[in-house]
């Protein structure tokens, strides 16, 4: 039998040490039955017997000491008898009037940086973001350099079978001169794509670790972008990219670029141990990412390849001394857990606050990995099952997905992790939100994601555009979908040029330029707005707009950063959640149709505060994809 009512307890930290922390608990219940055997029962470890304090003032009190190993998650509840009959005591949740209960939940010496909770960022794939030098890009080999800001992507290999292969020339003096811009939207994170010396315009594939890629700038650029933002009040993630290198790198070398010491054609220099390899038939192979034969891969398990990258005075030093302050992980998930963990203790003793974000796609609590469970790898990861989620319920109306993500959520994630996670508009690895939502018959509820186009032919996607109605119908859906995303725990990511609606169709199409243009300014400074005749595409600035005023709203709420999230009501018209930090809470309803919905607001929130609402709503009705969200203090 489960018992949630009249039961108090406390937890207090009264000793922190490296492997550990040991704490005080408390609990106080009625006098109103006769209690023995009060248990603290954390899961998969161990049960601690409380022992009797006292009986005061109708009040019944049982306090212990318990120690608990370094750890991101334990789960807890308490047993004990009442009047002879056996009882729990755990949290409740209640969703469409239907009530469940799960454990509590525990992190010892596992600290998120505080900067992160609940923040909002920037991600910047930086060739395609904003150019600041003046100066022209110089010709290298095997790289294509646009001739025009405006000029179409070129998707697809070249003569010479090299992908990803043509810059646009965004750099890191263009996010500099920027940086106001990215502020005004509410963004106080800078989420960079590498920037290191790499062989393609994403990056992934590094050339150099140790050099910013002279298209992006220098490490002097980075420097001064890192000083520039520090001064905002803005911190720097870094793509971090160690599970593979490119095969056109000082450490590789397949092309003769860099000198004789490269692995491909020195099997036992001083760069082979860096790589996987393998013996077949007595003769050695390398071994790449996926079998893209430009990827090697790297061995994270190798002495000379974890004192490179993490050893002092090593990679990730010398990226702290340019003034960054966090990194995501590209692939987290192919690193091993011992090499996450030291990437931990080279950030940490750069940066005591240091962030570590990791590219998960699944939920990173059930990969039977220690890269979040055992508190000493990540802080948190990008929340893919999130963002699917969302998707699919604003496109198909799938309300068992959403519900069931959130659930797992607050169940078996850490809270640190929860109020970091990266949900994000999208990312450069999936289509454009606004053309998720504006071109239904271009994807399928049954396909593994929501934003995997049905055709993927490369040509399709560059040439595929909404229609001036699909636009039109998609923004409108888009708006309700990042509304619901602003007010969920965890960090709000805007991909570069979401907030005005650039398009793209698959993982290609979504790397368009930044449509810079004098009608952004005239948002920024309120003025006019100014006509723009010659841009490939014009900036949605009703979107930019929307976008700006929802990143106020949410940094202005502080009390979202921490904020428990409930879920009141999930069906194929609304979706009604709550957001509660003990001393304010609020609640959140969206309508996810094209049509007006009556809704009924609890009644202790019939006289509260309006935040924010988009389209018309109020206490009893909603426009088609209108939000409404209203806060209450506590007294």
């Amino acid at each position: 039998m489960r018992d949630n009512n009249d039961f108090l307890f406390n937890i207090k930290e009264v000793e922190k040490y490296d492997s550990g922390a040991k704490y005080h608990i408390e609990v106080e219940v009625p006098m109103s039955a006769w209690y023995d055997d009060m248990y603290f029962v954390v899961k998969d470890f161990n049960e601690f017997k409380l022992k009797h304090k006292e009986n005061k003032d109708g009040k019944v009190y049982f306090e212990g000491d318990i120690e608990l190993p370094t750890r991101a998650l334990y789960s807890y509840y308490f047993s004990y008898f009442a009047d002879g009959y056996p009882r729990i005591h755990k949290r409740e949740s209640k969703v469409n009037n239907f009530i469940t209960y799960y454990d509590y939940k525990i992190s010892v010496n596992y600290d998120v940086p505080e900067w992160a909770y609940g923040e909002m960022m920037y991600h910047i794939f930086v060739d395609r973001f904003y150019r600041g030098s003046k100066e022209d890009m110089r010709e290298m080999p095997r790289r294509i350099i646009h001739k025009s800001w405006n000029e179409e992507l070129i998707i697809g290999p070249d003569k010479d079978n090299i992908w990803n292969n043509d810059f646009f020339g965004g750099d890191l003096k263009g996010i500099e001169e920027k940086l106001d811009y990215i502020q005004n939207l509410g963004c106080n994170i800078l989420y960079l794509s590498p920037v290191v010396w790499s062989q393609s315009n994403h990056r992934y594939d590094t050339s150099d670790y140790e050099n910013v890629d002279p298209y992006a700038g220098s490490n002097e650029d980075l420097k001064r972008l890192c000083d520039a933002a520090h001064k905002k009040g803005m911190k720097v993630v870094l793509d971090a990219v160690f599970n593979h290198t490119g095969n056109d790198s000082k450490y590789f070398d397949e092309y003769g670029s860099f000198g004789k010491d490269g692995a491909f054609n020195n099997a036992f220099g001083k760069y082979s141990n860096f790589y996987r390899k393998h013996f077949d038939n007595g003769k050695l192979y390398y071994d790449y990412w996926w079998g893209m034969p430009n990827l090697p891969v790297c061995d994270g398990y190798s002495k000379e390849w974890q004192e490179y990258i993490l050893g002092k005075g090593g990679v990730i030093d010398k990226w702290f001394e340019l003034g960054i302050d966090g990194l995501r992980l590209d692939v987290a998930d192919e690193l091993t857990d011992d090499f996450i963990e030291k990437i931990r203790l080279a950030v940490k003793r750069n940066k005591e606050d240091g962030f570590i974000l990791g590219e998960v796609w699944k939920n990173p609590m059930r990969m039977n990995r220690g890269y979040i469970s055992s508190g000493k790898g990540m802080d948190s990861v990008m929340n893919y099952p999130l963002i699917d989620a969302l998707m699919r319920y604003f496109k198909y109306g799938d309300c068992e997905k959403l519900s069931y993500v959130i659930e797992d959520m607050k169940r078996e994630y850490p809270e640190g992790t929860i109020n970091t996670l990266m949900n994000f508009t999208s990312t450069h690895d999936i289509s454009r939100p606004i053309t998720v939502f504006g071109a239904p018959q271009e994807f399928s509820e049954y396909n593994e994601w929501a934003w995997d186009p049905n055709n993927k032919d490369h040509d399709y996607c560059k040439n595929f555009k909404l229609t001036e109605e699909e636009y039109k119908s998609g923004k409108e859906i888009y708006k309700a979908y990042m509304a619901s995303l602003a007010f969920m725990p965890g960090i709000l990511s805007i991909f570069y040029g979401d907030e005005v609606g650039v398009e793209g169709l698959g993982n290609l199409a979504n790397r368009k330029p930044f449509p810079w243009s004098p009608e952004i300014d005239s948002v920024l400074n309120g003025s006019k707005k100014k006509k723009v005749h010659s841009m490939v595409m014009k900036p949605d600035t009703d979107l930019l707009e929307f976008t700006t005023r929802l990143g106020r709203v949410r940094t202005s709420e502080s009390f979202l950063k921490r904020a428990d999230i409930n879920m009141l009501k999930i069906n194929r018209e609304q979706l009604m959640f709550e957001r509660d930090n003990n001393d304010e809470k609020a609640i959140f309803v969206v309508n996810r149709t094209d049509s007006y919905q009556d809704i009924e607001i609890p009644k202790e929130y019939h006289d509260s505060e309006k935040i924010y609402s988009h389209n018309e709503a109020n206490n009893n009705k909603i426009a088609p994809y209108g939000v409404l969200v209203l806060k209450k203090v506590k007294k």
